[in-house]
């Protein structure tokens, strides 16, 4: 099978935006660039990572096509969550124009939605003709795109792929058995290695954006079984990749990413600054691994 926008490493980008808030489209052109060299597969502009909830609709379709002119639209796997399906489809529809390759989808996030509605929600936006990759983040929406769920969806032909960030890594069998035509995504940075091993088919990515060399590098290991290169590497990156999922993800990311000569910055209210004790330990563990980003890209371009 050809490779799809969403198989290998695909980073949920972080967006960066001036001192006044506004938005950078040139820095987060320069990112994306960044991370294509670096040996990443694509980009997933409009994540959680990325702020949308935080952007005008003129921003967020601007944040798209900067994303599809830098990198190319086969590349792109555009978020399109919203609160309701006809706004999501809007957003679908929009990234189709844009031509992007796929689109990401979360299930209803306005409130605790039934099954039948999270069927309804993900045959509304499948309706536009665009691959969708659902995205199940339980914590955050309130629901669970548990295995059965899903095969209910990927049956009826309105997804392709699941990013799952439960966290509870006995779900990729199970959903394997039940959909083995689905394609599993690493949703987690922290679970990496467990999902790679579990027959992943991509990584939707956070930490990449501050360190992708040796990501790439982790992520490539861990998916062919080289635990002597991946299971070290892991070990050592782990302390900043759990906090991809914690609260404060997107300031840790963005602190990393200004450390490493990447533009990180500040983010838009309500996410505050990162409280002292937890800028200083993601500060020391970026500096940690720095060379080991240098390292990498050293033998890439070497």
């Amino acid at each position: 099978m050809s490779r799809m926008p969403w198989h290998g490493v695909v980073v949920a980008t972080a967006l960066p935006f001036r001192d006044d808030l506004s938005v950078d489209l040139d820095a987060y052109a320069e990112n994306l660039r960044g991370l294509i060299d670096a040996g990443c597969d694509g980009v997933c502009p409009n994540g959680s990572l990325g702020e949308y909830q935080t952007l005008t609709d003129d921003e967020r379709a601007a944040v798209v096509r900067t994303a599809v002119e830098t990198v190319g639209g086969d590349r792109v796997l555009a978020g399109v969550a919203a609160y309701g399906s006809m706004e999501s489809r809007r957003w679908a529809e929009q990234a189709a124009e844009a031509g992007v390759g796929a689109v990401m989808l979360l299930p209803p996030n306005a409130y605790r939605a039934d099954e039948r509605s999270v069927i309804a929600h993900y045959k509304a936006v499948a309706e536009v003709g665009i691959p969708i990759v659902a995205y199940n983040n339980p914590f955050d929406t309130k629901v669970d795109l548990v295995p059965e769920l899903l095969q209910q969806l990927h049956e009826a032909g309105y997804i392709r792929a699941i990013k799952e960030f439960s966290g509870d890594t006995r779900r990729a069998y199970r959903i394997k058995e039940l959909a083995p035509e689905l394609d599993l995504l690493i949703g987690a940075d922290d679970v990496l290695l467990e999902l790679a091993l579990a027959g992943a088919a991509g990584w939707v990515s956070g930490y990449p954006n501050a360190i992708p060399h040796a990501c790439v590098d982790l992520y490539r290991a861990a998916i062919t079984g080289d635990l002597q290169t991946a299971l070290p590497l892991y070990r050592e990156l782990h302390p900043l990749l759990r906090w991809d999922s914690r609260t404060e993800f997107v300031q840790a990311i963005k602190l990393s990413m200004d450390l490493a000569g990447r533009h990180g910055g500040g983010c838009r209210p309500p996410r505050v600054p990162l409280l002292p004790e937890q800028f200083d330990t993601i500060k020391a563990d970026t500096l940690r691994v720095l060379p080991l980003e240098d390292q990498a890209r050293e033998r890439k371009q070497g």
